[in-house]
């Protein structure tokens, strides 16, 4: 039975996550302080944090920096801020997901199942996803085409990184949102169609010539079909 610690000031909605998740069958603790955070993350050794940023005590990102200096714990940030910023620097403190207030238990479930799994793959390190000349490197977030590195701010790479993984699917604007901008509730079509821009545009492609990322009008975007697997395997033949 995974335990779950949940850092989380507000006490309504710390009451509320303890008992959907005694619900769904985890154990676990909840504080209303980071100081009391970083404590029950060092001493009850938890599966897996939920980590609130705006705390009374102590901002929430010293609480991650305070507790990655002495743990692996995963941690999933819950968070009000939805700027890029905030966002970028979260991960770069060391949080292996976050959520955007306001957020459902459902699918806070959901992220812990995922970060949980990837814990119970004993860390390896997953294997690049390979679409065409393209090579995505979650591991090491890290991304190629045609042996060249793509310069990628992180959200670009997220989408990509997304779009990557389901190759040959059509993903939805509404799934990305949701998926990679963490906006379960809606969110600006806006936002992804401007991102999908800056994509295309490093991917060295447009809209009307497209070679990788396709739109299918009124449905969402898909990456073009990964390569066959097998000994036969290999990259096609661009030439003109």
């Amino acid at each position: 039975m995974p335990h779950i610690l949940v850092v989380e000031d507000d006490t309504a909605l710390r009451s509320a996550l303890m008992r959907r998740l005694a619900e769904r069958g985890y154990a676990g603790n909840s504080v209303g302080t980071g100081l009391a955070g970083l404590h029950a993350a060092v001493n009850e050794r938890p599966d897996l944090v939920v980590l609130d940023l705006g705390l009374p005590d102590l901002d929430g990102h010293a609480v991650l920096r305070m507790i990655r200096a002495v743990s692996q714990v995963p941690v999933i940030v819950a968070t009000a801020r939805d700027d890029e910023q905030a966002i970028i620097g979260v991960l770069d403190d060391g949080a292996d997901d976050y959520l955007v207030k306001p957020f459902s238990t459902g699918q806070l479930e959901a992220r812990i199942r995922a970060v949980l799994r990837r814990v119970a793959a004993g860390g390896s390190r997953q294997a690049p996803t390979i679409v065409d000349t393209l090579v995505v490197d979650a591991a090491a977030r890290r991304a190629t085409l045609a042996g060249v590195p793509l310069d990628l701010n992180p959200r670009e790479f997220d989408l990509l990184r997304y779009l990557a993984e389901r190759a040959g699917q059509v993903v939805t604007k509404r799934e990305l949102l949701a998926e990679v901008w963490h906006q379960p509730y809606g969110g600006a079509e806006k936002t992804v169609d401007v991102h999908l821009s800056w994509l295309r545009r490093k991917l060295g492609e447009t809209a009307q010539q497209p070679r990788l990322l396709h739109t299918v009008r009124g449905v969402g975007v898909r990456l073009g079909e990964p390569p066959t697997t097998g000994p036969a395997a290999a990259a096609p033949d661009l030439r003109p």
